[in-house]
């Protein structure tokens, strides 16, 4: 049988030494591809249960790995420059072997481009791209800890080094430049928003309401909060005549019940559920009215808490601290009074809790909590709230000021205005005297 002669030309134009060579470069060339992108899947789908196995393993190449990890940003840096050069010269080399196989002339151009185009895609998929990515997903710990050191290395290498921190100060770049500006007004620019709204010649109450609502998210429970030593409660061990007498004298619809210290509260005891129990004998069990108690952290935020009161259809929750101790009670009025200022109704007390001297001099009681005395002063208390620590009583905020407990007589300075001890124990600031001065020129810029 006799042989084409374009054949036999081709054949004799080959160099097998390079072809050779070309293969095995190829060859190398798709083991590294497959490697480099399967360890951009290992390394990215490590789980926590992982990371803790690799910080517990006492290797190089584990310390290495994690130290990548710590810099995820810059990994995916050096695993996409790395497989981008994987993949250019081996397309490079594609075409120098094709070239050899198929030189100019001797096939169509429509099947060397063929050959070109689809056979080393195809390739390049299924060896570089898709098997070693579905092995990763299985062996992510083992490919890891294989690729380690090699990513490393080449990231400290150059041309390679360069290219990363450019990649990831470009993508940093473009990130902030492309990243959605946030909408979140802040409260003083809402306060002055409403202001402008409402015009001067809008109601001060209207205005006040207003501002309240713009606030109302940024208050907390522990500021509003009744605290612990001001909660009338009852012990569950107490006998029925004790507590209707103590009813009687609180006169309030809701009491806390507890056993032995007030920080084992047991529940809440309505009154509407003795009503039906007023003739009933002194054994008689009024334990078993006792209602589940609902507790919320001293941190949870109003606007959350009143959402809890209206799914829960409560009106009163114990507040407890980080301890799991109890702080104080709140109630739906509570929250309410932060909108629209206080609600009084026929049992409460009239007395009031600070004296206004004049203009600038008010006496306080030390329990008064910051936020009655910010709307005392007319004043947002931002200045306040910033210089504050855990205090939410004026007493408190004082005593944080000045680092111990003040006696009688003693001062303390804040911004412009001046703390006067007027009446204190061993244990506790009693009363205080608020004076305001006028703020410097410094001070107002």
């Amino acid at each position: 049988m006799d042989i084409p002669l374009e054949f036999t030309l081709l054949a004799s134009s080959i160099e097998p030494t390079g072809l050779i060579v070309g293969f095995v470069i190829l060859l190398i060339l798709l083991i590294m591809s497959a490697l480099v992108s399967g360890s951009e899947v290992a390394f990215f789908s490590l789980g926590p249960s992982d990371r803790e196995e690799l910080e517990n393993t006492n290797s190089k190449s584990s310390e290495t790995a994690i130290k990548l990890l710590e810099k995820p940003k810059e990994l995916l840096a050096i695993i996409l420059i790395a497989n981008n050069f994987v993949n250019v010269a081996i397309i490079i080399i594609s075409t120098y072997l094709s070239n050899m196989l198929f030189p100019d002339g001797q096939v169509s151009e429509v099947v060397k481009m063929l050959i070109d185009v689809v056979v080393i895609t195809f390739l390049l998929l299924l060896f570089g791209e898709v098997i070693p990515k579905i092995y990763a997903t299985k062996n992510g710990m083992q490919m890891s800890l294989l690729m380690s050191k090699p990513l490393s290395f080449i990231g400290k290498l150059p041309p390679f080094s360069w290219i990363k921190h450019g990649l990831v100060k470009g993508t940093a770049v473009i990130s902030n430049l492309g990243k959605v500006k946030s909408h979140n007004v802040p409260t003083d620019e809402l306060t002055q928003a409403v202001e402008l709204t409402l015009g001067e010649s809008a109601d001060a109450n209207d205005k006040k309401i207003w501002q309240d609502i713009v606030r109302f998210g940024e208050k907390d429970v522990k500021q509003i909060m009744k605290p612990r030593v001001d909660v009338e409660a009852i012990e569950s061990s107490a006998s029925y005549t004790e507590v209707y007498q103590a009813l009687e004298e609180v006169k309030y619809s809701r009491i806390p019940v507890y056993t032995e210290t007030f920080d084992k509260i047991e529940g809440i005891l309505f009154i509407k559920d003795l009503l039906p129990h007023l003739d009933e004998k002194e054994d008689f069990k009024w334990q078993e009215l006792i209602r589940e108690a609902f507790f919320v952290p001293e941190n949870k935020k109003i606007d959350d808490l009143m959402n809890d009161f209206q799914e829960m259809k409560m009106h009163m929750a114990i507040v407890v601290d980080e301890y799991g101790g109890t702080s104080g009670i709140v109630t739906l009025e509570d929250v309410l009074e932060e909108i629209v200022g206080d609600i009084a109704d026929e049992f409460d007390d009239d007395d009031l809790e600070y004296s206004k001297l004049d203009d600038t001099n008010y006496i306080f009681e030390g329990k008064t909590p910051l936020i009655d005395m910010y709307k005392v002063l007319d004043i947002d208390g931002t200045e306040f709230e910033e210089a504050k620590s855990e205090s939410d009583t004026l007493a408190g905020f004082v005593i944080e000021q000045a680092g111990k407990i003040l006696k009688k007589g003693e001062r303390v300075k804040f911004s412009n205005f001046t703390f006067q001890i007027e009446a204190a124990d061993a244990r506790k600031v009693k009363r205080i005297k608020l004076t305001i001065h006028p703020k410097k020129e410094d001070d107002e810029q």
